[in-house]
């Protein structure tokens, strides 16, 4: 059996309400394979990513809402940032890479006080 056989499809569903200057003012998504999610789920932002199989480029669609608040979108790169690394470790096994990574969401974390500063910098 080929390992790239489909034996089943999945849909995730997005919605995206614009406002009169075609802002995005709702994002409403759902994914079939979520049982917990019987309707649409709200969010206020989303980063979307496809690396195309032909041009070999990313592509991205990166929407937020006006309810975004910029404490709210510091957040969302943090954790953004994080799950990419742990893709990242995954996929590829770079220790070394992912480890810097991880050092830089840290970083980030902190200067955006999405984390609380660490003991190493506490003096700096």
């Amino acid at each position: 059996m080929s390992k790239n056989k489909v034996v089943k499809e999945s849909k995730i569903e997005i919605s995206v309400g614009l406002d009169e200057e075609q802002v995005p003012s709702r994002i409403l998504w759902k994914a079939e394979d979520n049982p917990d999610a019987k309707e649409d789920l709200e969010a206020k932002g989303m980063f979307l990513s496809f690396f195309d199989k032909e041009s070999r480029d990313t592509l991205r669609i990166d929407l937020w809402t006006t309810e975004l608040q910029v404490m709210e979108m510091d957040r969302m790169v943090y954790h953004t940032l994080k799950g990419l690394t742990e893709s990242y470790f995954k996929a590829t096994g770079n220790e070394e890479l992912a480890s810097q990574m991880m050092q830089f969401a840290q970083y980030f974390g902190e200067k955006t006080e999405v984390l609380p500063p660490s003991d190493s910098n506490k003096n700096s």
